[in-house]
């Protein structure tokens, strides 16, 4: 039998000098705190957000500490979605206007309609409940 040739000490250095590049590249396009306590987590239970008023028709309002935002349409409907991005499960942490912009890989969403208008997502963001009680915006599951 021959004998297999061993590697040279190049391409064990090599190889030791792109794993962790690799591994960073993976942890990068994880989605996040998969697990079950994520503080990055959409609301599980309904939530208090803030005062009606602070959504004004047209436009929206993004509530980083509970990754939701909520816009108002013309006729003065509101709606609420997870600021999870749905490409790789980043908190989205921007809106410009009603454009969600998100920090990992630049997907961009509609807040009004929760659609992708730029990818690399490539479906819209979950839609949550919301109503009002009290003047205040209560969104998230039971909403």
């Amino acid at each position: 039998m021959p004998a297999r040739p061993s590697a040279s000490r190049r391409t064990v250095l090599r190889g030791a000098a792109v794993a962790p590049v690799t591994g960073l590249g993976l942890a990068a396009c994880s989605a996040p705190g998969r697990g079950g306590s994520d503080p990055g987590a959409t609301p599980t239970a309904p939530v208090e957000l803030g005062a009606e008023s602070e959504v004004s028709k047209g436009g929206a309002r993004l509530y980083r500490d509970h990754n939701v935002v909520v816009s108002r349409d013309g006729n003065g409907t509101l709606k609420a979605y997870s600021t999870i991005c749905t490409h790789a499960g980043c908190p989205i942490n921007k809106l410009q206007g009603t454009t969600l912009i998100c920090p990992c890989h630049g997907s961009q969403f509609d807040a009004v309609t929760g659609k992708v208008v730029q990818s690399p997502a490539t479906e819209p963001l979950a839609e949550l409940p919301v109503r009002t009680a009290n003047g205040r915006i209560i969104a998230g599951p039971g909403a």
